[in-house]
């Protein structure tokens, strides 16, 4: 499945939810699918600046893909992450770089976060897309 497909997947699940507390319910369960991330790589060099939560993201390079996990210590936050991990874990880092994402407006997501959700969403991202372009760049000189 592409990223768009993904993209395109999770906005149908969020957007079959008329309401925005069994959308929540949907944002905690993605959560807690999210497998945790080993205590050992809680650090801070795994730790998103900008999140009022903590939340840890690690990006592993296999094979031309970008393979991420993440954890957070707030179950809205686990969640948030989930969706990012699930729409670009196993892609090429250009695709990652190059992946619009608009899916998060289309979902209705960021409107129904707090400001400091919504914060750390974006901070979340652009590591994703950082951890991907310092590898795409790596592949390059490969």
């Amino acid at each position: 499945m592409t990223i768009t497909e993904k993209q395109q997947q999770l906005v149908r699940q969020f957007s079959a939810l008329s309401e925005w507390m069994d959308r929540y319910t949907l944002l905690i369960e993605k959560g807690k699918e999210c497998p945790a991330l080993a205590d050992g790589d809680k650090t801070e060099a795994f730790l998103i600046k900008g999140c009022q939560s903590r939340v840890w993201i690690k990006a592993e390079y296999v094979d031309g893909k970008v393979f991420f996990k993440a954890d957070s210590d707030a179950v809205i936050t686990k969640g948030i992450a989930a969706l990012l991990i699930y729409v670009f874990s196993g892609e090429s880092p250009q695709d990652i770089v190059d992946a619009p994402v608009d899916f998060l407006d289309k979902m209705g997501l960021k409107e129904h976060l707090s400001p400091s959700r919504s914060n750390g969403l974006t901070a979340m991202l652009k590591q994703i897309k950082l951890y991907a372009l310092a590898l795409s760049m790596k592949d390059r000189q490969s």
